[in-house]
């Protein structure tokens, strides 16, 4: 049966014109020491008329068989894809350079014009480079667009010589018309380190044609991953960056981030094992949620990654439509944390996407004196409001006193919203006047989305709900200024959110930022919030998520939290 599906196949490509171009040897095992043993291979490729593709992968070629091989294809100029990975097991590394020179130069003698050089799992080093340097800067390679280099061992010598001889093939195929313009590029597994990376990256920076990069297991940390987000930022065709297993830390990963924002045409981020931290996962959340359009598989495991940061992860990618696969595993997300991420996957009806979170590490340790210092801050607390108070008097006195010495006293003071947002009090906010969300929206800097947590936090603070005038002036000043927020092309509405968290002691900051004392009138404020319009209805399972936990820091303020829960439970049953 297998026969008659091949012999039908034949009679369909020879009815539509189809002409074979392919000679394979692939996998077959063969060691090939001498001429005399590639007798019969050097027959067949001379009967070949119109060879395009020769298959070598899986043999082991000597340096003379290589040269036979080799001369056989010197009449053949209309070749195009070599197929010549794993061909040199069990051989010296002497071997390999003569073997590589040879059949590159009956290549250029051939006059061919290659789109495919596959010499990967060849291990064969610097000095194998070196073995088709010449044949990279020929003629025969300025239209090359596939260059496979896979498990090589270039070491960073070897990728500086690949790197200068890209850079000489582009810059003489240009002088002739036709730039080179390599479309796909796979070097993992090759210590290239940020030497060989940064030398690569000024190739691919001046190329600015590729499609397809893969250079995982490299060893580049964060000097040659920013040079590579520079060159990435020239090639806005790309789809595929594998940059698997490098050690990005946040000074790359915001770098990557950077240059993703200039690649619309991504499909697979994997950045998998990078070490890319939670200040670099939420600066390449912002990307995505930025942009990103087509956006398939974004591969961010093994990070060290955060619950903060892998909820705002989560939140960027809700609206990619065509992803498939969001990866977070590996990370350092806690029970509470995988569950938190998980739900709110499944609020935003993209629960399927999300990979297994089988291998988190759990939550990050905490430093050894973190319990001190909260003690501490706890018995801060009270001095703190007192110096508040104490500090509030001084100026209302000094206010008063500068009306006495500097106005007449039919005149008064213009409304001070920085007194107000640095010491908040209720009869400031009323002192505002009328005009009063304006001036606090003019105020505080909504693009910054931690900013505009802590103005709303201070307005909130002053909430009262037995007093209306304080009531109304303390919602309208907040809805003037979210409305705004929200309304602003660059906020990151999710961003607000994880900071009011993080200010509200739900969630642990990296940067170790020191809570407010929650009071009732923060969740008043938040509840009236989460029934606006303004207020995007995707953040209010994440709010709920962690409303939901027993936490100290809001013991003090149960009817308001429970009042919030409930009002949070509502709007998303009716969402």
């Amino acid at each position: 049966m297998a026969t008659d599906i091949v012999e039908q196949l034949t009679n369909s490509l020879a009815k539509t014109g189809v002409v074979e171009v392919e000679l394979s040897y692939k996998g077959q095992g063969r060691k090939l020491d001498d001429a005399q043993s590639v007798e019969e291979m050097v027959k067949e490729i001379q009967d070949f008329d119109d060879l395009q593709a020769l298959r070598l992968e899986g043999n082991t070629i000597g340096v003379e068989a290589a040269k036979a091989i080799a001369k056989a294809l010197e009449t053949k100029s209309k070749f195009k894809r070599c197929y010549w990975s794993d061909m040199f097991t069990g051989r010296l590394r002497s071997e390999i350079p003569p073997a590589l020179n040879a059949l590159g130069d009956a290549l250029m003698l051939a006059g061919a014009r290659l789109t495919v050089l596959d010499l990967s799992d060849n291990a064969f080093g610097p000095d194998g480079v070196k073995g088709i340097e010449r044949l990279l800067k020929s003629t025969a390679c300025y239209t090359l667009q596939e260059l496979r280099l896979n498990n090589c061992g270039m070491g960073i010598g070897g990728g500086k010589i690949l790197a200068a001889s890209l850079i000489q093939c582009h810059k003489k195929s240009s002088a002739e018309g036709a730039p080179l313009g390599l479309k796909v590029f796979v070097a993992g597994r090759n210590r290239l380190e940020n030497d060989g990376a940064t030398a690569l990256a000024q190739a691919f920076q001046l190329m600015g044609s590729l499609e397809e990069v893969n250079m995982p297991q490299n060893g580049i940390n964060h000097p040659g991953v920013t040079a590579l987000a520079k060159a990435m930022q020239h090639n806005a065709g790309l789809r595929i960056l594998n940059l698997n297993d490098n050690t990005f830390t946040e000074k790359g990963a915001i770098a990557m981030a950077q240059a993703l924002k200039h690649l619309r045409s991504i499909q697979v981020i994997n950045f998998g094992d990078c070490l890319v931290r939670p200040a670099g996962a939420i600066a390449i959340a912002e990307t995505v949620s930025e942009g990103l359009p087509i956006l398939k598989e974004l591969n961010l495991s093994f990070g060290e990654i955060t619950e903060e940061a892998a909820l705002a992860v989560a939140q960027a990618v809700k609206n990619r439509d065509q992803l498939e696969k969001l990866d977070l595993n590996g990370n350092s997300l806690g029970e509470d944390g995988c569950k938190a991420l998980k739900d709110a996957m499944e609020a935003m009806n993209i629960g399927d996407l999300l990979g297994s979170l089988s291998d988190d590490e759990g939550e990050p340790e905490d430093d050894d004196d973190e319990d001190d210092d909260e003690e501490e801050d706890e018995d801060d607390e009270d001095v703190d409001e007192e110096e508040i108070e104490e500090e509030e008097e001084e100026e209302e006195e000094e206010e008063s006193n500068d009306n006495k010495m500097s106005t007449p006293a039919s005149a008064s003071r213009p409304p001070d919203v920085s007194s107000f947002l640095s010491f908040p009090s209720p009869d400031k906010l009323l002192k505002l006047g009328a005009k009063r969300a304006m001036l606090i929206e003019q105020q505080v800097d909504v693009s910054d989305a931690t900013k505009t947590a802590e103005a709303f936090l201070k307005i909130a603070s002053v909430y009262k709900e037995d007093n209306n005038d304080v009531k109304t002036a303390v919602l309208d000043s907040i809805d003037a200024l979210l409305k705004k927020a929200f309304a602003t092309p660059s906020f990151q509405g999710y961003n607000f959110v994880s900071s009011l968290l993080v200010l509200l002691g739900l969630l642990k900051s990296e940067d170790k930022v020191k809570p407010v004392l929650v009071v009732p009138g923060h969740l008043n404020a938040l509840e009236h919030v989460v029934r606006q319009d303004y207020f995007p209805k995707d953040n209010v399972a994440v709010l709920q998520a962690f409303l939901s936990r027993n936490n100290k820091a809001l013991e003090s303020c149960g009817n308001a939290r429970n009042s919030l829960q409930s009002t949070l439970q509502r709007v998303r049953s009716e969402g």
